[in-house]
């Protein structure tokens, strides 16, 4: 019965839109999937097999990347690194995660074209990618990360490197949307699921995981993210509520202030950039953690605090970014806004026009790197 209300009041809520939400979005984003779509028809698979760092102690299966605020010391080359936040140093090693991005994009577009056109051409080309990245010993990457964000002279991985792997969320949402054609290869979809719950017990139970998970800004949120993404994949249905009860217990009480903000994003030499970056990772866990048992929507802490309230807080400034009251961010400033999910999200689930035609107008295909490296959801049609 409970399932029953809850469908009538989705109806209720929906007769407010102009047409049914999948189709608003559709109607948005029809061309441009479709063409991403016959791009990624064309490409070759591309793992962190195809490129190697010499600065790297793993092997040639391991993942490995590099702290993106970390710098030698002028005149000094063979010294540890030194820390600039906010300032990207672009000699770092970064081909595994462009490697990443790039098989998230062609996973995300054909899943996308997919769910629009029924077509199984997207689901063929799309098993070629997942084999090469999960199940073909010659290609794929092991199922830790072991070595990302390595910082020369300091630490050859951190934790902090898991969120790296926000970079596979549409990876499995595009296995979720596609698993049940028929010509769906059930050998290599066992496979990579198979992969995905290795990946879980290493998050959950290797010390970097642990660290990540505790981190008090947008890192523990985007442990969280991504553990629900992958546990959704894997039928993990404890560590779904797991990461339930995270998001009320501890991401919601920890990370908003009374007024909706995330101070400790604020508190950034980008804040701008970090306070959307944390509340589109926290709408994601919304979207992908609300059933009918369980609607992290609606939920809201004794004081009001609610993800409502933090999308209010900031859509002013993402429709008038000249009203932002602090300074501008040290880097990218002007890469920002794109069509962020929470406002898509946030609007259907809302209902609020004002919200989707925002993100309507804002740009859906953005390839500033930066940007993309801060943007897992690029597809909101497969998270619908």
């Amino acid at each position: 019965m409970k399932h029953v209300i809850a469908s009538l009041i989705l109806i209720c809520c929906y007769a407010f839109m102009p047409f049914p939400p999948d189709k608003a979005v559709v109607e948005v984003l029809r061309g441009q999937v479709l063409a991403e779509a016959a791009w990624a028809l064309q490409q070759a698979p591309v793992t962190v097999t195809s490129e190697v760092c010499v600065r790297s102690v793993g092997g040639k299966h391991d993942f490995y990347s590099e702290g993106d605020y970390w710098w030698p010391v002028p005149g000094y080359p063979d010294s540890p690194y030194v820390q600039k936040d906010g300032l990207t140093n672009p000699a770092n090693f970064t081909a595994h995660r462009s490697a990443m991005i790039r098989f998230s994009r062609i996973v995300g577009a054909l899943a996308s074209a997919y769910r629009i056109t029924g077509d199984t051409q997207y689901v063929h080309a799309a098993q070629r990618h997942l084999q090469a990245w999960f199940t073909d010993t010659a290609t794929l990457m092991h199922p830790n990360l072991l070595y990302a964000q390595a910082i020369k002279g300091r630490f050859t991985g951190r934790g902090i490197g898991i969120i790296d792997t926000i970079h596979l969320m549409e990876v499995a949402q595009g296995v979720l949307v596609m698993q049940y054609d028929a010509t769906f290869d059930r050998t290599l979809l066992d496979g990579v699921k198979k992969w995905f719950r290795e990946y879980l017990h290493w998050l959950t139970t290797h010390q970097y995981g642990k660290d990540e998970m505790n981190a008090k800004n947008n890192h523990g949120t985007c442990w969280v993210m991504q553990v629900a993404a992958f546990a959704r994949l894997t039928r993990d249905s404890a560590l779904l509520q797991f990461c339930r009860n995270r998001y009320r217990e501890v991401l919601l009480p920890n990370q908003m202030a009374a007024d909706g903000s995330f101070p400790l994003e604020l508190a950034r030499t980008k804040p701008y950039g970090y306070s959307l970056f944390n509340l589109d990772a926290m709408v994601t866990i919304c979207q992908i953690l609300s059933d009918g048992d369980n609607n992290l929507w609606t939920f809201q802490l004794p004081d009001g605090r609610s993800i409502h309230k933090g999308i209010a807080y900031l859509y002013p400034y993402v429709a008038g970014k000249n009203h932002w009251p602090l300074k501008p961010d040290v880097m990218y400033w002007n890469e920002w806004p794109v069509a962020h999910p929470f406002l898509v999200f946030g609007a259907l689930t809302f209902q609020r026009q004002d919200w989707f035609n925002t993100w309507k107008g804002l740009e859906h295909q953005p390839d500033h790197p930066e940007v993309v490296r801060n943007l897992p959801v690029r597809h909101p049609l497969i998270w619908l």
